[in-house]
């Protein structure tokens, strides 16, 4: 048997931790010395805790943690179950991460709030071209939002159109139009310009994107999870300058790289005065 510093040594768990559980009843001593009070564990005792250690690390209370021991869940089922809170965590810690790239973004526009931007906008008129595209939907604007909806939307996009032979005859082009049930949810477009008529056997939808007259733009360079300055720049650009916006925005990908710090990206919002 081992002591309890010996068995907290071997378990990488403190002492007092060991006590706690004691206490809750979670996991008890195999033998308390009458005299001293001593507590000692045997070396079977480390599968148990490394049980309630694993459940607890995952998210369980150690309510939940006994109840799940006491029912004599299986190896088998007791690693699913861990499996799929592990995957949960996983997936919350790429949420709190993209949350993390928001509030630097925020954080660096606060802090250029009254300085002269640095992004050069550009006023140009836009061709008329034919895209074939995809639509999705979003929960809104935020790029934690936009971003799982158009990539796997471009992703599908180059497939079928692989599979219909058709090749893309420009660079890729996403827009945006708000739902008119006024609930704040987006439609997502994802398009790539093309030389061809439209198909009813086709699994896509080929339209033709109209002509801008005006549209104030201005180029990212980098990941589009910090898209939110540029666009901010650019709405702050047109309304200092006597404009307002005169129809859905657009990103065109101007590089691609498997870096997204290597993306340069378009932005380009139709204008009009008055």
């Amino acid at each position: 048997m081992f002591s309890i510093g010996d068995f907290a040594r071997h378990g990488r768990v403190s002492v007092r931790m060991l006590r706690h559980y004691d206490a809750v009843g979670l996991l008890r001593p195999d033998r308390v010395d009458a005299a001293t009070g001593y507590r000692y564990y045997e070396a079977a005792r480390l599968a148990r805790l490394n049980r309630i250690v694993a459940l607890k690390d995952l998210g369980f209370t150690l309510e939940q943690v006994g109840r799940i021991l006491d029912e004599k869940v299986d190896s088998a089922e007791l690693r699913g179950m861990l499996t799929l809170r592990r995957a949960e965590l996983e997936q919350r810690i790429v949420e709190d991460r993209a949350r993390l790239v928001q509030v630097d973004t925020r954080l660096r526009i606060i802090e250029k709030e009254g300085l002269m931007p640095t992004e050069d906008v550009v006023v140009k008129s836009v061709p008329a071209v034919r895209v074939a595209e995809l639509i999705g939907a979003a929960e809104g604007f935020e790029p934690g939002s936009i971003g799982p909806v158009i990539g796997p939307l471009f992703e599908e996009l180059c497939r079928r159109l692989d599979r219909a032979g058709i090749t893309p005859v420009g660079p890729a082009i996403a827009y945006y139009e708000q739902r008119p049930e006024g609930d704040g949810s987006v439609v997502v477009h994802a398009a790539m310009p093309v030389s061809a008529e439209s198909d009813p056997s086709q699994d896509f939808s080929i339209v033709d994107l109209p002509a801008v007259a005006q549209a104030a733009t201005v180029v990212h360079r980098g990941s589009m999870d910090a898209v939110m300055e540029p666009w901010q720049t650019l709405g702050r650009w047109i309304d200092d300058n006597g404009y307002r916006s005169a129809g859905p925005a657009r990103e065109v990908t101007l590089e691609y790289t498997d870096d997204p710090s290597g993306w340069v990206t378009e932005l380009m919002e139709p204008i009009t005065t008055g």
